[in-house]
């Protein structure tokens, strides 16, 4: 592989947003493109590996900018206050998304017509938020995420398939939460499906995060996202 590494720089509601295209140099034409968005500790080295593994599946990819370029979290704090500015405004998350969206469909080597999003606990939210203003996403993919509903005005119906890889033990998805989030997926026409680890908690992926990390639970759950973006990507 040749990876190409290219800052994708946007505005948003005059905000200033440096998100990476990530490809491989190396294959010629275009390839389907996966969004990859980041935990609330924002883009980091984690992302950029899930991005070269998606390079490395035959996709592109481009590590979403979260909370524009200005913001760098340097510890939790500053992450949980970063993350509360941009879930307070759960319509400029969906307007930041949307642009991230684009900027994706725009890389040189994207196939346009063939896009889907993978989202880490914060980015989760962030995916879901973006699929429920029913854009042409093929499929979209969250990773521990957060099920909460925006209580904001969206799309009648839900076109893209979406994957929810889930920790039963999560205390940031309950199951109640689970359950709300079948009812809306449901309710919204969505070709969905659901994946819960047992003896799980929240960040399973995360080995930056070893109270959290479960490695059965990080491969297994790499493996059924291989499997449906197989399945989107035909």
């Amino acid at each position: 592989m040749a990876i190409t590494k290219q800052a994708v720089r946007y505005d948003v509601g005059g905000k200033r947003y440096e998100s990476l295209g990530v490809w491989d140099d190396a294959v010629s034409g275009e390839r389907p493109v996966v969004l990859v968005t980041p935990t609330f500790m924002g883009r980091s080295a984690f992302e950029e590996e899930k991005a070269e593994k998606l390079v490395a599946l035959g996709y592109a990819a481009l590590v979403v900018d979260i909370f524009g370029i200005d913001v760098k979290p340097a510890n939790f704090d500053e992450a949980g206050a970063a993350m509360q500015v941009v879930n307070g405004d759960r319509a400029g998350l969906a307007a930041m998304m949307q642009a991230a969206f684009d900027e994706a469909l725009g890389l040189e080597v994207a196939d346009a017509g063939k896009a889907a999003a993978i989202g880490f606990c914060f980015g989760g939210k962030c995916v879901l938020d973006l699929v429920r203003q029913g854009v042409d996403l093929k499929g979209a993919v969250t990773f521990h995420g957060i099920f909460d509903q925006p209580g904001i005005p969206v799309a009648e119906t839900i076109p893209a398939k979406v994957l929810a890889l889930h920790g039963w033990d999560d205390p940031l998805a309950r199951p109640d939460d689970v359950i709300a989030f079948a009812a809306e997926m449901t309710g919204k026409k969505a070709d969905w499906q659901l994946h819960a680890y047992g003896h799980t908690v929240h960040g399973f992926t995360n080995y930056n995060r070893p109270e959290m990390y479960r490695p059965e639970a990080d491969h297994r759950s790499w493996q059924a996202m291989e499997n449906f973006l197989g399945e989107v990507f035909p």
